[in-house]
């Protein structure tokens, strides 16, 4: 995954959210960040669950932070994602964040990113419905100022051979309904029952397209779609 998220308040995310308990009719308390060009360094919206409650939090997309005078900025290490073959590596970013700290970013689509031959493909993806990425989070508290911050990074997998062309690396990890739950609670802490989920699985049917680069999103031939796996 290439860093790029598409988060839009439509019926669709509405829904997710909904079922998430997250009503967004309620959007002084449950506020969305929405965007078609969400990058890697911004701040993103993100469903967690802590001492029992489930909120709507923003949180930078990007999993490790430094400090600076005033608050935190992205680290030099890149984190905005977390490859899943390191989910389970003591002394990784993401092993202690896989076992408490897991968390649910919802998107309507996402971007890729693909270079061959000294020429660059950016692909952009819209869901049938909308998208559960699979994500973890980190708090971290300012040491002079007390401000507390929330960062975070999408799981992403083996790539899918659907995938492929448009990114050769990995594909993000797309929830199931039925695991919501699960993933969200910090009492689960056998990642065991994960297992399944850290295989490549296009769980929506997707709608793509060629753009000249994200922040003209011009399309450039004709859309096309990529069918969800029966899983």
């Amino acid at each position: 995954m290439c860093g790029r998220l598409n988060v839009s308040d439509d019926p669709l995310v509405i829904g997710l959210m909904g079922a998430l308990g997250m009503p967004l009719f309620e959007k002084e308390r449950y506020p969305l960040r929405t965007g078609r060009f969400i990058k890697a360094t911004n701040v993103v919206s993100i469903v967690l669950e802590e001492h029992g409650q489930r909120r709507l939090q923003d949180a930078i997309w990007w999993l490790l932070l430094e400090p600076t005078e005033t608050g935190f900025k992205p680290s030099q290490y890149t984190s905005f994602n977390t490859r899943y073959d390191k989910l389970n590596v003591k002394g990784s970013a993401g092993y202690i964040p896989y076992r408490k700290q897991r968390c649910i970013i919802p998107a309507s689509g996402f971007g890729e990113t693909e270079v061959s031959n000294g020429k660059t493909l950016y692909t952009d993806f819209i869901g049938n419905e909308a998208i559960a990425f699979g994500g973890l989070y980190r708090t971290w508290v300012h040491k002079d100022t007390g401000e507390m911050v929330y960062s975070c990074s999408v799981i992403t997998l083996p790539p899918h051979p659907k995938l492929k062309p448009y990114h050769t690396k990995a594909m993000p990890l797309m929830l199931p309904k039925g695991i919501m739950d699960d993933w969200l609670s910090p009492g689960v802490t056998n990642t065991d029952l994960f297992n399944d989920l850290l295989k490549p699985v296009l769980r929506v049917d997707l709608k793509g397209i060629t753009i000249d680069k994200p922040s003209h999103h011009q399309q450039i031939g004709e859309s096309f779609e990529l069918a969800k796996d029966n899983d």
